[in-house]
């Protein structure tokens, strides 16, 4: 009976451990969700097109598609660029892949490509 016990115990101790280390390895990288595997998947890009540059103040306005990831659907807006030197490559008319989120109550471009 007291080795019984013991094992028990034994098995106990161990998955509890293991419980853990697992909730560790959660909270060492909150952006994971819970009970997903290691790497997460990339950002959706969104379709685009450039519509305006304004250089100096880090804004771009573009005509685009569904923007899954802010809930919004297809228009034209200006976005506040997080890097100005994305502009640099990009022409009125260029179609592009982005990536847009909402910071501080703006919506700001965190990457751009034009598309070939």
């Amino acid at each position: 009976m007291k080795t019984l016990f013991t094992a028990i115990a034994a098995v106990i101790f161990s998955v509890a451990q293991l419980m853990a280390a697992n909730a560790f390895a959660q909270a060492a990288d909150p952006a994971r969700p819970a009970g997903t595997s290691g790497a997460a998947p990339a950002p959706e890009m969104s379709d685009g097109e450039v519509r305006r540059i304004d250089r100096d103040s880090r804004k771009i306005t573009l005509k685009h598609g569904e923007i899954k990831n802010l809930d919004m659907p297809g228009m034209t807006m200006v976005f506040q660029v997080k890097d100005a030197a994305l502009l640099d490559t990009l022409q009125v008319g260029n179609k592009v892949k982005f990536r847009a989120d909402r910071t501080d109550g703006a919506f700001v471009v965190t990457n751009i490509q034009a598309v070939k």
